[in-house]
């Protein structure tokens, strides 16, 4: 640990016998002045900040800013942030893995020791985006999609066991034991971390960076954790600080009790239309208030899970005594339960119900007793509607945005039903924002029991699936007796990962689809996820809508949109009569008799007793041997070394205006990192298709582009080629297509920026509002970069996004107010000059002087969104990454 001479406030603390030393925050406050009303996410900053003063990059006067931002709740300074940990999935960690292993090769090439590229913090790689529901409704599918997935990805998970053998500080959580963020939740995650210095033992507070926007979770147990680029979790793990803008934090005081028959996917689907009216973006949001009394942990994380989705960096909820019940109960151990209880309340971190509340940028009031039945879409994850309107919404939806009228119904060749507008074809409990709750979990299982006792079954076009979030789900579903009630609906186990949410929902039947594609269905998906963006879920849904695993099951025996839920049967029982919803719905002592019963620690325990041994496969797969350093197969379409570091020398050169750009696209508002990075099914037509059968990988064969985020060649092809995305340079026109410079003919996006390579000419990617928002997908920054971009002109930037690009060295810029594409009129024929790119500063001004193709021009001042010192170094040295690897070097 670093000293902290200049204001000297370690401390000691004695746990159960045993001494710990802590900076501590009282003692900081009697130096700084009173910060004792700090919000408590700001107190594990502030912390943060007086652990790592140096002198150098953390200084007192990062830690005096706090005092300032406690007066006022606001302040714009500057502090840099370590984490405690990362924790990875796999579609982002393995191109990490890949970047860091291209490191060791680039610092020999420098003359530096490939050992010193090696994490310097914890870091946690759990496998479960790779999972497909290839098969589903099989008592079998588990087994069967397991064994698909280790044949797809064989290659990229014996690269990983090779980073595991290679790098220190490095462990993977192999397929098949559940999602990262309900791993991190129920296992991962320490509350408080401790760390043995040659003074002694060390405890503060465990913080982690995410490769995954819903890293935000494990915020509701109290972890301060958000969801970060890969190219900024590389960075983090190799011991850069990373610097922040001390955040505003949202205030939200909780009030009441939800009703009986609302769930905690109602609270959080209204929570997140409230906070994204009220625009939280790039804030923290805070908890507090007397429902905090009796709210429990996983709803809590159910609603910190969903922190991207309200825009907020982090929903946090601090540490009370339902939290250590809920630690307690997972099988964590008693003394760092103590020591957490004893730190947390030595350093004012510990929620004091009767303590004066803290001081918020702004504080919002909300009701738990106001929270209706509801679900969200069909294309956002804000957009909320109240179940006893739902159909009435689509209908309206369905004629209004998809330009459909017509009620008609099309025969499936080969089946005995038909197929219409608003039927669901998808149903899928899925992991991450609600498997991790038990009490929506049991309700779907008590109402699959209810309606599978009366003999009612899901409508025959829906395609059924369950993808625990983790073992435990399993465990407490079988000790409870309703798995086999699940199963017979068809929602048999179909992997444990993140599956339907992110696009890895499999094949519809052939039949489906092509009735689909030819008569133009408007289809609809219900899933528990948290994303419901267009063309993610699947490639022939259009409608997607979030609603609580319970719903999801009733939405299955439904089988449309069309038809009021709450109103209509839902089927037949088998002495005739219908069934209605009311008639399954499970009442919350069901609820609460089934959790009392089921709910154990040696549940929690026994599920990840072996955790880091993995299942046959696993344990049977071959470890690539390479040593210290990889050895880089180029015929290979799955790992490939990226061009990051080709011809680095030992110092940066001059930042250089950017002369005589071309636009590569012209993107609306809300694109989001779905549309921008490669994600989904690969279409054999498209670049990233023909390349891979140019090197003999059947189409059957393709996978998927999240696993093959390894290789540069096959993502780059991706980028942009989402199949909703509309360049307005071609309107009318769907999918990753745009046209050279002038008038040339309609390409894909990836095969007119190679146009423009050949010719050497510059690229720039125009945006609108929001530009880069949802997941974190460094891949969205990375491809961007490989085609050629060297700046991104928008109205407004994601958090995450914008981040990434300049940690990939490409060139955030922010149209000034009320001036966008539109009134500049800009049609994609202009060239675009950037100066004053010479000498960058945070937030400066940049002009760019833009020539239409009749040789007019006009001027546009442009506001740089480098944030901060820090990026400014990134982006002189072409990415984070450069200039990690030349600081390396300079150190030996």
């Amino acid at each position: 640990m670093t000293g902290i001479d200049t204001l000297d406030v370690t401390s000691e603390l004695v746990v159960d016998g045993k001494t710990y030393r802590y900076f501590s925050l009282p003692a900081a406050g009697e130096k700084i002045g009173d910060i004792s009303r700090l919000p408590i996410s700001m107190k594990i900053l502030l912390e943060n900040v007086l652990r790592f003063e140096n002198g150098g990059s953390c200084q007192v006067r990062d830690a005096k800013a706090f005092r300032s931002w406690v007066a006022s709740g606001h302040d714009t300074h500057e502090i840099p942030f370590r984490p405690a940990r990362i924790l990875m999935q796999d579609f982002t960690g393995v191109p990490a893995i890949v970047d860091l292993a291209s490191m060791r090769d680039g610092i020999v090439a420098l003359g530096g020791d490939p050992a010193k590229v090696n994490p310097l913090v914890p870091v946690d790689l759990v496998i479960d985006h790779s999972v497909i529901v290839d098969v589903a409704g099989d008592k079998d599918a588990l087994e069967k999609n397991m064994a698909l997935e280790f044949k797809r990805n064989a290659e990229r998970y014996a690269f990983l066991r090779w980073g595991q053998n290679a790098f220190e500080n490095f462990r993977v959580v192999p397929p098949g034991q559940g999602i990262c963020h309900q791993v991190n939740l129920e296992y991962l995650s320490q509350v408080v971390w401790t760390r043995d210095e040659e003074d002694g033992t060390y405890a503060f507070p465990d913080t982690v960076y995410g490769t995954d926007s819903h890293t935000t979770m494990v915020n509701g147990v109290g972890v301060l954790g958000w969801g970060v680029g890969g190219i900024e979790a590389e960075a983090a793990m190799l011991g850069q600080p990373i610097s922040m803008v001390l955040p505003d934090v949202i205030g939200v005081r909780l009030e009441g009790r939800l009703s009986p028959l609302a769930t905690a996917t109602d609270l959080v689907l209204k929570i997140t239309q409230m906070l994204r009216q009220e625009n939280v973006v790039g804030k923290f949001v805070e908890f507090y208030g007397p429902a905090l009394d009796t709210l429990p942990l996983a709803d809590r994380a159910t609603i910190a899970n969903m922190a991207p989705e309200y825009g907020a960096t982090c929903g946090f909820f601090p540490v009370d005594d339902i939290a250590l019940a809920y630690l307690e109960q997972t099988g964590r151990d008693p003394h760092r339960i103590a020591l957490t209880r004893a730190y947390l309340k030595a350093q004012g971190m510990y929620r004091d119900a009767d303590a004066p509340e803290p001081v918020f940028t702004k504080s919002l009031t909300f009701d738990l007793t106001d929270v209706q039945p509801a679900i969200s879409g069909p294309k956002r994850p804000q957009d909320l509607v109240l179940l006893s309107q739902a159909s009435a919404n689509f209908n309206a939806v369905l004629q209004k945005d998809f330009g459909v009228t017509s009620p008609a119904r099309v025969k499936l060749e080969g089946r005995e039903y038909d197929l219409g507008n608003g039927d669901i074809v998808i149903a899928a409990i899925t992991s991450c924002t609600n498997t991790s709750n038990p009490e929506v979990m049991i309700a779907a299982g008590l109402l699959a029991r209810k309606a599978h006792e009366l003999g009612l079954r899901p409508k025959p076009w829906v395609k059924t699936s369950l993808a625990p979030g983790s073992q435990v789900v399993t465990d407490y579903l079988n000790r409870s007796g309703l798995t086999p009630h699940l199963d017979a609906l068809g929602f048999e186990t179909v992997g444990y990962g993140c599956t339907t949410c992110i696009g890895n929902s499999g094949p519809l039947a052939p039949e489906i689809t092509a009735a689909i594609e030819a008569n133009g269905l408007v289809v609809a998906s219900v899933l528990s996820g948290n994303r419901n963006f267009e063309g993610r879920i699947s490639l022939s849904v259009k409608a997607n809508y979030l609603a609580s695993p319970p719903l999801v099951v009733a939405y299955a025996l439904l089988g449309s949109m069309c038809e009021d839920i709450t109103q209509v049967a839902l089927g037949k029982a088998q002495d005739g009569r219908d069934v209605f919803l009311h008639d399954i719905w499970p009442s919350r002592e069901e609820i609460e008799t089934v959790l009392g019963e089921a709910i154990s620690r040696d549940g929690y325990a026994a599920s990840y007793e072996n955790i880091f041994e993995g299942t046959a496969h696993w344990q049977n797969l071959a470890v690539a041997k390479s040593g210290q350093r990889f050895a880089w197969d180029n015929s290979s379409t799955y790992i490939h070394q990226p061009p990051y570091f080709e011809n680095l020398k030992p110092n940066p050169g001059v930042t250089s205006d950017i002369e005589n750009a071309c636009i590569l696209a012209i993107l609306g508002d809300n694109i989001t990192t779905d549309h921008i990075s490669p994600a989904g099914a690969i279409k054999a037509s498209s670049p990233a298709g023909r390349f891979l059968m140019e090197r003999g990988v059947a189409e059957a064969d393709f996978n998927s582009y999240g696993s093959r985020r390894g290789n540069d060649l096959v993502m780059v092809r991706g980028a942009f080629a989402n199949t909703r995305i509309r360049n307005s340079m071609i309107p009318g026109v769907e999918g990753g297509m745009t046209r050279i410079l002038p008038d040339g003919d309609i390409a894909p996006i990836y095969d007119v920026a190679q146009q423009y390579r050949a010719l050497n000419i510059p690229l720039i990617v125009i945006g609108g509002k929001e530009y880069g928002m949802g997941s974190s997908r460094d891949w969205a920054a990375k491809g961007t970069l490989l085609l050629g971009v060297k700046a991104v002109i928008a109205e407004s930037f994601e958090r995450i996004h914008r981040s990434n690009l300049v940690g990939m060295g490409v060139l955030p810029l922010v149209f000034p107010n009320n001036v966008n594409a539109q009134t500049l009129q800009l049609d994609g024929s202009e060239t675009i000059t950037l100066s004053d790119l010479t000498d960058i500063k945070p937030r400066m001004t940049v002009r760019a002087d833009i020539v239409r193709r009749d040789g007019r021009s006009l001027r546009v001042d442009l506001i740089c969104r480098i944030d901060t010192e820090d990026e400014v170094e990134y982006y002189r040295h072409g990415g984070i990454l450069p200039y990690v690897l030349r600081g390396m070097t300079k150190t030996d």
